[in-house]
């Protein structure tokens, strides 16, 4: 495991709250992102919980409709990604149960024991419809497979649309499920990953480890 899942690792093993984590780094996420609501009451929550992987904790967000992110805790961009999720849903980040985090302990857990190769958990999107459609095609690309921005815009119609594709990636909420790690650049290189180009390299490593040879 690299140094810095460690870390984050024992911070988060270590029974303190979601708030307590972020109060850590000088950062109250939860009260910051939770500050737009101070005026109404809300007619729902997001619940949030932890996962943890061989690759360090995930913060996992769900609705009663499905998974809407799971993201590595270090990710630069979840403060964003929560923000948008609570102005989205019109609700506050609390952290407690729901009823498809069990289900997606145990995909996970089988996902990094080299098990499972799908999942079949219902996903929430929270995206424009052009994300959507462009996180959506992620599911066409195997396990254990590879494809490129350039490729996958034109799987999608849209050749001359790579920047665009690679942008919507690159905003992908939904990290593994959706296995954007799974696109590459055009020349073989491994290019920007929210979670980090070193966890992008492993899921790869994991993948490709648990494929058959052809």
């Amino acid at each position: 495991m690299e140094p810095e899942a460690i870390n984050t690792f024992q911070y988060f093993n270590s029974n303190h709250n979601v708030t307590d984590i972020y109060s850590k780094s000088g950062c109250d996420l939860l009260n910051r992102v939770n500050n737009m609501f101070k005026n109404y009451t809300p007619k729902t929550v997001i619940d949030i919980t932890c996962i943890e992987t061989d690759l360090g904790m995930m913060i996992a967000a769900a609705t009663g409709k499905g998974i809407c992110m799971l993201e590595f805790a270090d990710c630069k961009l979840l403060e964003l990604e929560l923000r948008q999720l609570a102005a989205f849903s019109k609700a506050p980040l609390v952290r407690g149960e729901n009823i498809y985090f069990d289900i997606l302990r145990e995909q996970i857990y089988e996902y990094f024991r080299g098990e499972r190769k799908n999942f079949d958990i219902p996903v929430y999107m929270i995206g424009t419809e052009f994300q959507k459609q462009v996180w959506l095609s992620l599911l066409k690309i195997p396990y254990g497979c590879t494809t490129s921005y350039k490729k996958q815009a034109e799987l999608l119609g849209m050749p001359s649309a790579v920047r665009a594709v690679a942008n919507a990636n690159g905003k992908n909420k939904i990290s593994v499920i959706l296995p954007c790690h799974r696109v590459i650049g055009t020349d073989g290189a491994l290019t920007g990953y929210g979670g980090g180009i070193w966890r992008k390299k492993k899921l790869l490593e994991l993948e490709k480890d648990n494929t058959p040879a052809k």
